[in-house]
């Protein structure tokens, strides 16, 4: 058994501001990816028509260009942020972000709006590592779990409203003003960072940047066996909730025929699983990451297969669909922040570079299995309730090899073990 890397540094250390107010600025770094992801879906059938696309689930590829941005380049923001910390990164990176945001404004063309989009995702990327390294810099174990739900339930606020917002935006102005706003958030982030927020990874604490050193943290990272199977999990089943946000508009519009609430209905699915986040950091202390995050992605599958059958008997019912499907989407809320802090628990030290992979594989294999569902929209949400299905079957099956059939954390200490593949 493989000792935790630096697992004891400054894990469950007094937080730099009150905790309401970390959570807050936390919640907000990782919410600027769900801002620009968010804000413009009542207006993908616009720019659709604006664009004169032929095939309407092209305009998925708004979606699809920033996540396939938002993927890779968290390799390189890993090993830098352990390098250089946090602050001074994050600054470039907000930067950039707001940058891109008013480039996909007044984008041309769009192949542009594409590549605008793709940049847009990296700058987001290095963001998100940041946030989730500053929390792992200051805590680990269950109390970071805590913490991330926490930050997951503010985080949620802007799936809420976010929509709503880009409805707005569209009934005063245009749709390129659904891309300015983010623009507008980023800049409010860096005016409150550079206030309040002070550089969480001490001089002493950074790792080199030579290729060799930055090679030996990926390899902590992939041979610690908790951190890539659980990483790779949630890369599958993360898939879904991708798989719903392309698809949504079309969902509501064609599906429903109601496309002129789109953001009411979406605020409610997102509220579901604002809730769950928010349960979660309520009991995770007490009951363990393992025992909830098992047993809900359990009734994930049910529920999936249940509403995929109800479906396909009484047809295109919104009323029947919602309160199912908010079971089943408020689901993530308690797999995403446990699964992320039983795979980041171990990493101490290389929190950046941990955060990184984690991030990058994730994102990039759940946009893959998210495009793989999403593309299959033929009008009806049974396919996509069937990949639902399929995705949570094979994310339990990682999850049941990884604890090597021990599921529902038996044995005491579970969650503080580290275990090499």
């Amino acid at each position: 058994m493989r000792k935790p890397v630096g697992i004891q540094h400054l894990s469950n250390a007094p937080l730099p501001m009150p905790v309401w107010e970390f959570v807050g600025m936390v919640a907000c770094m990782i919410a600027l990816n769900a801002l620009a992801i968010d804000v413009m879906l009542p207006a993908l059938g616009v720019i659709g028509e604006h664009f004169e696309l032929q095939n309407p689930n092209h305009q998925q590829f708004i979606l699809y260009a920033y996540i396939a941005g938002f993927g890779a380049p968290q390799l390189i923001f890993g090993p830098i942020s352990d390098r250089f910390g946090r602050k001074g990164l994050l600054n470039i990176c907000l930067i950039g972000y707001a940058a891109m945001g008013v480039l996909c404004m007044i984008a041309p063309s769009f192949t542009l709006l594409l590549v605008a989009r793709f940049v847009h995702g990296v700058f987001s990327s290095g963001v998100r590592v940041i946030g989730v390294s500053i929390v792992r810099d200051l805590m680990a174990g269950r109390a970071m779990a805590r913490i991330m739900s926490l930050v997951m339930t503010v985080f949620m606020i802007v799936p809420i409203i976010a929509p709503a917002i880009g409805q707005g935006i569209m009934t005063f102005a245009d749709w390129h003003w659904t891309f300015g706003v983010t623009a507008i958030g980023a800049i409010g982030l860096i005016i409150w960072a550079h206030i309040r927020l002070p550089e969480t990874l001490p001089e002493d604490h950074r790792q080199d940047l030579k290729f060799s050193r930055v090679m030996k943290s990926f390899w902590s990272v992939l041979s610690t066996r908790v951190t890539c199977g659980y990483m790779v999990a949630s890369g599958v089943i993360f898939g879904s909730l991708f798989s719903f946000i392309a698809a949504s508009e079309q969902i509501f519009d064609v599906v429903f025929g109601r496309g002129d609430q789109f953001a009411l209905w979406f605020a409610i699915i997102a509220g579901a699983l604002a809730v769950s986040n928010f349960a979660n950091s309520k009991i995770v202390e007490a009951i363990g990451m393992r025992r909830i995050s098992h047993t809900v992605l359990f009734v994930f599958i049910t529920m999936s297969a249940a509403t995929a059958l109800t479906m396909s008997i009484v047809g295109p019912n919104l009323y029947v669909f919602l309160p199912m499907f908010c079971i089943v989407f408020g689901c993530f809320g308690m797999m995403g922040a446990n699964f992320s802090a039983l795979a980041m628990e171990a990493q101490g030290n290389i929190a950046g570079t941990a955060s990184a992979v984690y991030g990058f594989f994730t994102t990039t294999v759940a946009a893959g299995f998210g495009w793989i569902v999403s593309s299959q929209f033929n009008g009806s949400v049974v396919p996509m309730m069937i990949g639902f299905v399929g995705l949570g079957l094979l994310s339990l099956f990682i999850i049941t090899y990884t604890e090597k059939g021990k599921l529902f954390g038996i044995g005491e200490g579970k969650e503080d073990e580290t275990v090499n593949v």
